[in-house]
């Protein structure tokens, strides 16, 4: 028998054998392979290295305590100037205590050099025993310290002697009440406080005041050892005030 003549197409050229499942299998699993092939090649590119990874890790902790150093340098700066700032004021609470004392010195100076002018100087007023002042000072829940100016410059070179009592004006238990120097002294016929001076003299001594008194008037009795008696009165509220006016 003779062979059949193999197919041709209308061009003479060979038509190549129709591929099986085999062969589309085996393409598959290549393009697969390439696929995989590709992605690691852009992992390995792009991926960062371990080295580089503690490289950043190094550098973001040398960035972090050199922020920290910086926050501490900070606050150590904030903490200097807020304590700067305190002594700062508190110097010049002290600078400005130191001044009103200083004015309050002078002032009182001032107010003593007024004082001896009027006293002595050549055109002070002439004016015979009298009470120039009282300051009364509490000691206790009833006790009271006072400090009586006298002052005379009628008779120059003179000396003024005699003894000096204190009476009290004031309510107690809703009536009017006098306290008389026996009793402000808590003694029977206690004695007068003594003075003796030529031209001022400040004479001082302690009252008591009983319970639930209420002061209102100081009565200043002066009795010379020759002549009449020199009686000033002063508000309890006057003679409780701290007054620059007084001489020492």
């Amino acid at each position: 028998m003779e062979a059949s003549p193999t197919p041709s197409s209308a061009a003479g050229s060979p038509i190549p054998p129709a591929r099986g499942p085999r062969a589309r299998y085996v393409l598959a699993l290549l393009v697969a392979i390439a696929l995989l092939f590709g992605l690691w090649g852009a992992w390995r590119v792009f991926a960062p290295s371990s080295s580089d990874t503690r490289g950043r890790l190094a550098a973001t902790e040398r960035q972090l305590a050199v922020a920290k150093a910086y926050i501490e340098e900070r606050e150590q700066q904030i903490a200097t100037l807020k304590r700067s700032d305190q002594i700062s004021r508190d110097a010049n609470r002290d600078l400005q205590g130191a001044l009103a004392e200083r004015e309050e010195e002078i002032a009182g100076l001032r107010a003593d050099v007024a004082f001896y002018e009027r006293l002595v100087g050549a055109t002070g007023q002439r004016r015979g025993l009298s009470v120039h002042a009282l300051r009364l000072q509490a000691q206790g829940p009833d006790a009271w310290h006072f400090a009586t100016t006298l002052t005379q410059n009628l008779n120059r070179g003179a000396v003024s002697t005699g003894q000096m009592t204190l009476a009290v004006e004031g309510t107690q238990a809703g009536k009017l009440r006098k306290l008389a120097w026996s009793d402000l002294r808590r003694q029977p016929k206690a004695p007068g406080v003594a003075y003796s001076f030529k031209y001022f003299e400040q004479v001082e001594g302690d009252v008591f005041l009983p319970a639930g008194f209420t002061p209102v008037r100081v009565e200043v009795r002066l009795q010379p050892r020759s002549g009449g008696s020199v009686t000033e009165s002063f508000t309890w509220a006057d003679a409780t005030r701290d007054s620059t006016a007084a001489a020492p």
